[in-house]
């Protein structure tokens, strides 16, 4: 279980968290939390305001991927919480070989998939992964689980270690100090379980997932 950064190569933007706070209201968080058309492609209030592929998000991240795993080119490779399966595609290019899967809650987002990397992905749910023990050679699953609530969360971290027959990789919301706890209280749309770093290492200790890590902090 390693914390690093395999999201260094994506792009950032200023995040405008102030004016976000002073808008979002539990009704906004509700119709976010369905994951359709408004937090895909509705208003930026709602979510991403506007999901589009776009090779500047993806291209340099999936080398990143797989230069530090050193995949195979035939590798197997799962995206928990894949949306419109940009990164699948990205790795496809990249590793025309790869054997790709995605999976996403959202019927949305998969009808509104690549059409490249449709028939890879399926609708699902990150607690109950449909696939046998060890099936992947590598599990990428960024800013998924903590959607969840807790238990649920726990869950979804034992189906991805139990998935993978090599590594996995995460990030998830969390905080490093009171003024980043704040910042998040002000950014989330869909997060359900919240905690600290520090807290979330001992829940990945106590649920025995094995993989890498890291963190979206909300500055």
């Amino acid at each position: 279980m390693t914390e690093i950064n395999l999201m260094d190569q994506y792009p950032r933007t200023k995040r405008p968290i102030e004016e976000r706070g002073k808008q979002l209201t539990e009704e906004l968080r509700s119709i976010s939390g369905q994951y359709g058309k408004e937090y895909f492609d509705g208003d930026r209030i709602y979510g991403y305001g506007g999901y589009y592929y776009n090779p500047r998000f993806w291209q340099a991240t999936v080398k990143r991927f797989r230069d530090y795993y050193n995949l195979a080119e035939d590798a197997s490779l799962l995206d928990v919480g894949c949306a419109k399966g940009f990164m699948l595609y990205d790795f496809k290019e990249l590793m025309p070989k790869l054997n790709i899967t995605g999976i996403d809650i959202s019927e949305y987002a998969l009808a509104n998939a690549k059409e490249e990397v449709k028939s890879y992905l399926q609708l699902g749910n990150a607690k109950e992964l449909p696939y046998p023990d060890k099936s992947f050679d590598l599990v990428i699953c960024i800013n998924t689980v903590h959607q969840l609530p807790l238990e649920e969360c726990k869950e979804s971290l034992r189906e991805i270690q139990r998935v993978t027959r090599g590594h996995a990789f995460i990030t998830v919301d969390s905080w490093r100090n009171e003024a980043e706890k704040e910042a998040m209280s002000k950014w989330y749309l869909t997060a359900k379980t919240f905690m600290s770093t520090e807290d979330w290492i001992k829940l990945f200790e106590e649920v025995g997932y094995t993989g890498d890590y890291y963190w979206f902090i909300a500055e």
